[in-house]
């Protein structure tokens, strides 16, 4: 799960592997595999990096 801020200032938390596309049209949007769209302040670079590092913990984690 990963932290994004929406566009009217509201922290929300995503399941990040329930995100199937993140396209920057200029603002990023991310698109769930239910086909929910998100609108995020965060760059599509940020995104990916939360995602990234959630992914390292879950990682460590495991091992």
């Amino acid at each position: 799960m990963i932290s994004v801020t929406k566009f009217n200032d509201r922290d929300i938390i995503v399941n990040c592997d329930l995100i199937e596309l993140i396209e920057s049209t200029p603002d990023t949007t991310l698109t769930t595999t239910t086909g929910k769209k998100i609108l995020v302040r965060e760059t599509v670079d940020e995104v990916l990096e939360k995602v990234v590092a959630y992914k390292g913990r879950i990682n460590k984690v495991a091992n």
